[in-house]
């Protein structure tokens, strides 16, 4: 308050010169309005937070920052499963660009009996999905592989799923404990026209049924049955029109009814996995209300693969907040609709055509990812499946060494932080900063995520909370007395994400400064937080990311996803605890890509 003192001194000594006193009023009324301004954003139950040493940055510009979270109501709510990785069929010819990045990481060809592959495992898909066949018998001739041929669609002409290899998969996903959904070929039986790529014709569901059938008899899980790949809208490759894929998914439906006859829970049925198109999704939901039970839409919204301005865009707000359109779109749909349907994105690789080198498989990627993350599940997103766990640029492993890539280690503290409901959070300051909390999972209290786009800024962010009419009139100088009253509140818990040295295009993660890589027998190193002072203001290094744990935190809109999950919690604490030993990015959805299936597994 010094600055008060000093304007009465001045205002005083200056009465004998109007013009003067008349100038040193108007900067005393300036001061007093940022005081006022100041005092009713920190009155709002003000939490500071604080980067510490060695979570990067140090030199360069220093703002300052506040961000708002509003605990009253959730805005939003994910599934358990929210975090989902898709495996996909491209055989080690598939290449673009003139680089061929996919090897042996195809659903046919993928080795099983990786131990870094078994610990992480959650989420397959893929392109070809629609150009895959189902062996019927094991006494059928062998099943044909994928070819190179320019003359077909996608490059490659159909292959063929052995039922012995769908065997191994399937006791891999149970032992890996995976939950997964299956893509079905959505081409078969139709003729696709020179004109548009338009397919004609009903769906054949002959060879789906059969595996379908299959499956049940074998007594193999799989949480979901989705119809084709990439063929909404103007489609990849083909499309369907939407009134006759509708007429398919209900088709699919009354098969799973069927075949699952007697079963207490039934598999989902999820479509179209294809782009949004709000005309085309508006048919296909409004004839599908009764047969379908997830809406999937696939996002690629960086452009191909090959575009040397990726990272300018993935550092660009503007282009980052261009990201909500499909998911504001397709809520607006769904909501004043009949379906009971719920929203996820099946498949998200960010720049198609199998991502960039160094670019989506590197730490800089993780801005896009959890940006995005966070915008889906702000608008009822129920599940994100990236593409993929492992193939392409874009996986969570490395292709060739199974070694995870940054963007492993985001989803999987997403996965263990960010619980099911979601927090509006305001940010004032600049707009380089990006801003998502959730209330935490498993665990008391609220969870918040920082995204810092800015090169040469750190940014000392302070955290203001509202929850009902009492806690938004406590002052700081009161919020600072109940803490230092109570050391067992006095603490959260900070993750900061940075690039080994300093360098976007690293593919090694620092998690407080501690380089991230697994041990000799493929088991994920402990993501151990810093514990930090709530006193202290958050500093938020450049070019970094930030989860920050307040576990002392109760809101409104968290006391119902804390009473819903607490019987769980307890009852799996035990697994939990060798879980976390483990790479346990939940896996659990499988999908079949285009040239279809693909698979998805959930974290």
């Amino acid at each position: 308050m010094g600055f008060l003192q000093e304007c009465q001194t001045n205002m005083n000594s200056k009465k004998k010169g109007k013009r003067k006193s008349i100038v040193y009023e108007m900067g005393c009324v300036l001061n007093l309005m940022r005081l006022w301004l100041w005092m009713c954003l920190m009155g709002q139950s003000s939490i500071p937070v604080i980067l510490s040493q060695g979570s990067g940055g140090g030199s360069g510009n220093v703002e300052e920052g506040s961000v708002f979270i509003d605990g009253r109501v959730a805005i939003g709510s994910t599934d358990d499963d929210f975090i989902c990785a898709t495996l996909d069929w491209w055989p080690p010819d598939k290449c673009d660009y003139g680089t061929c990045s996919w090897a042996t990481s195809s659903l046919l060809n993928l080795d099983l009996s990786n131990k870094i592959l078994f610990n992480a495992i959650k989420v397959m898909g893929g392109t070809l999905q629609d150009k895959v066949k189902y062996q019927r018998t094991s006494g059928q001739q062998p099943c044909a592989q994928f070819v190179k041929n320019s003359s077909e669609m996608f490059g490659f002409s159909e292959g063929c799923l052995p039922m012995s290899r769908w065997d191994e998969l399937n006791r891999f996903f149970r032992d890996a404990g995976a939950v997964v959904i299956f893509g079905l070929n959505a081409l078969s039986g139709r003729s696709i026209g020179m004109d548009g790529g338009l397919a004609t014709g009903a769906w054949n569901s002959s060879d789906a049924e059969s595996l379908i059938r299959y499956t049940v008899n074998k007594g193999y899980t799989i949480h979901g049955w989705e119809l084709g790949n990439e063929l909404s809208g103007n489609g990849v490759g083909a499309r369907v029109a939407a009134d006759q894929y509708a007429s398919d998914i209900n088709t699919l439906q009354s098969i799973v009814q069927k075949i699952y006859a007697g079963f207490e829970v039934k598999p989902l049925v999820l479509g179209p996995g294809g782009f949004f198109d709000a005309s085309w999704f508006t048919e296909f939901i409004d004839k599908t209300h009764k047969s379908l039970q997830v809406v999937t839409h696939h996002i690629y919204n960086l452009g191909a693969g090959v575009d040397d301005n990726l990272i300018d865009k993935i550092l660009d707000p503007s282009y980052l907040d261009g990201g909500s359109q499909p998911f504001r779109d397709l809520q607006s749909i769904l909501q004043p609709s009949a379906t009971s349907a719920t929203a996820w994105v099946g498949e998200a690789g960010g720049a198609y055509n199998s991502g960039h080198n160094l670019v989506t498989n590197a730490f800089v990627f993780s801005f896009w990812y959890l940006d995005q993350l966070g915008m889906a599940s702000s608008y009822g997103t129920k599940t994100y499946c990236r593409q993929t766990l492992i193939g392409g640029n874009y996986g969570l492993l490395n292709t060739a060494t199974f070694i995870p890539n940054p963007d492993y280690y985001s989803a999987l503290l997403w996965h263990r932080l960010m619980g099911r409901n979601v927090l509006s959070t305001s940010f004032y300051g600049t707009n380089k900063i990006r801003t998502y909390a959730h209330c935490s999972k498993q665990s008391p209290g609220i969870t918040l995520l920082l995204i810092n786009l800015d090169s040469n800024t750190t940014v000392q962010v302070q955290v203001s909370t509202k929850n009902d009419g009492s806690s938004i009139r406590t002052s700081t100088l009161q919020r600072k007395n109940q803490i230092q009253r109570s050391n067992s509140t006095s603490t959260r818990e900070e993750y900061h994400l940075t690039a080994k040295d300093g360098d976007l295009h690293s593919q090694t993660l620092l998690l407080n400064g501690k380089v991230m890589t697994v041990t000799s027998s493929g088991d994920v190193p402990p993501l151990e937080p810093l514990t930090v002072s709530l006193l202290e203001p958050i500093t938020v290094a450049p070019f970094s990311i930030v989860f920050a744990h307040f576990p002392n935190i109760s809101y409104l809109a968290c006391s119902s996803s804390r009473s819903s999950s607490s019987s769980s919690s307890s009852s799996s604490s035990g697994s939990n605890q060798m879980e976390m030993n483990r790479f346990d990015l939940l896996m659990g959805l499988l999908i079949f890509g285009l040239l279809q299936p693909i698979i998805c597994m959930f974290f």
